[in-house]
């Protein structure tokens, strides 16, 4: 089924519905008081979509909460920036809690019968009394000229929940910040902020925005783009993906381009993205190919690996554009996966050209974890190709593991 075919008819939608110690460094720096105007757009086959209004209102979320992701970045490396630290280790900035916040509210109020899966609640921002610097973030990039927010608000914002059960449901999913860890150490990494829509059981659209891409000729896309900074990259099933730079003051007008996976056939020539907790001696492709990170010395029983740390999202949008051909991650034992690393990443791929499986072959079961909608449980682990390699890599994979379902 097209949904491109579908000119914008009525939605039926769902109605809405640990404690972690953190180590505050130093306060949260005080941020220009100017409102942020967006005028999003989208593709044109995705202007007469199903579900246009909610890519449109996506689009406008991720943007505004990517400008909101440079600002605070540029306050943590400028002067005495807030970072904190979860008690697992995991760096996490206002800017987590101000993306989540920001994009709940600019979502509810045009879909709130749209309940959230997401990263973050409010329990330890309220803890460490830093709701009034969320507050701050959120204010100067909201659209809303109405009220004044207030902590409430932001605390509601970020809490916002569904209930869900066995059937298939709609919501939307949200990772604020994937790669939390480049995004506070100021280097190159990437950092991506995702938003999926999934309507009964299926994801429908997805937007990544990634504020520090930088553009380059290998992507299969126009040479006025090569050195943009900043992407944002959307899809709707049945309309492709497609991306352009992020617009600012100095460059309004940029147009979007169609992305499409790359051409590998063959899988010692593809270019590989592996979680960066992961070795490639932990993956059965290892048995059949060694690796490096010498994109000018592969020999012929290697593959070239990509180091894209940090995150899952931006290896996602690495195969759909068509830098990489391939992304694998095993499951383990001691950590859980988790959906909003992965759902808007499955729908940009696939709109691409590109597949996502379990390491059986089957699609991701998205109501696996029933009761929150939080928690993947891919047997084996997690597939993505460029289509043309994925049988083979899943038939390397049943030859050298035994994969659990």
């Amino acid at each position: 089924m097209d949904l491109c075919q579908y000119a914008n008819p009525t939605t039926k939608l769902l109605q809405p519905h640990h404690h972690r110690r953190f180590t505050l460094l130093s306060s949260p720096s005080s941020f220009s008081r100017r409102r942020f105007i967006v005028r999003s757009s989208i593709p044109s086959p995705a202007q007469h979509a199903k579900y246009n209004n909610e890519l449109r209102a996506a689009v406008d979320a991720v943007h505004r909460a990517c400008r909101l992701c440079v600002d605070v970045k540029r306050s943590l490396f400028t002067s005495d920036g807030s970072i904190l630290e979860k008690n697992d280790q995991t760096p996490v900035t206002i800017a987590d809690f101000g993306v989540q916040a920001l994009i709940s509210l600019e979502l509810g109020k045009l879909f709130p019968s749209i309940p959230l899966v997401a990263e973050e609640d409010s329990a330890f921002l309220q803890s460490n009394n830093l709701v009034d610097s969320v507050v701050n973030v959120v204010t100067d990039k909201s659209s809303s000229q109405d009220n004044a927010l207030t902590q409430a608000d932001v605390v509601e914002a970020i809490d916002r929940r569904g209930e869900f059960g066995p059937k298939p449901a709609t919501y939307w999913v949200l990772d604020p910040i994937d790669g939390t860890r480049g995004f506070v150490k100021g280097s190159e990494a990437l950092y991506v902020v995702g938003l999926a829509l999934v309507v009964e059981g299926k994801i429908v659209l997805g937007v990544m925005g990634c504020p520090n891409w930088r553009g380059d000729k290998s992507a299969s896309k126009a040479q006025e783009y090569e050195k943009e900074s900043g992407i944002i990259m959307v899809a709707h099933a049945g309309c492709g993906t497609w991306a352009k730079g992020l617009p600012d003051v100095h460059n309004t007008a940029v147009n979007w381009y169609r992305c499409l996976v790359d051409g590998s056939t063959a899988v010692r020539k593809g270019r590989y993205c592996i979680s960066e907790s992961q070795t490639w001696e932990s993956l059965p492709l290892s048995s059949s190919f060694g690796s490096t990170t010498n994109k000018d010395n592969v020999g012929d029983e290697e593959v070239l690996l990509l180091p894209t740390c940090c995150g899952s999202l931006c290896k996602y949008l690495m195969v759909a554009s068509g830098r990489a051909s391939v992304f694998i991650q095993r499951a383990r034992a001691d950590r859980v996966i988790k959906v909003w690393d992965h759902a808007v990443g499955v729908i940009c791929v696939e709109e691409a050209g590109g597949k996502v499986t379990d390491w059986n072959g089957d699609q991701l079961d998205l109501a696996a974890d029933e009761a929150e909608r939080k928690a993947l449980f891919p047997p084996g682990g997690i597939l993505v190709s460029n289509n043309n390699l994925h049988q083979e890599i899943l038939h390397i994979i049943a030859s050298k593991s035994t994969v659990n379902s």
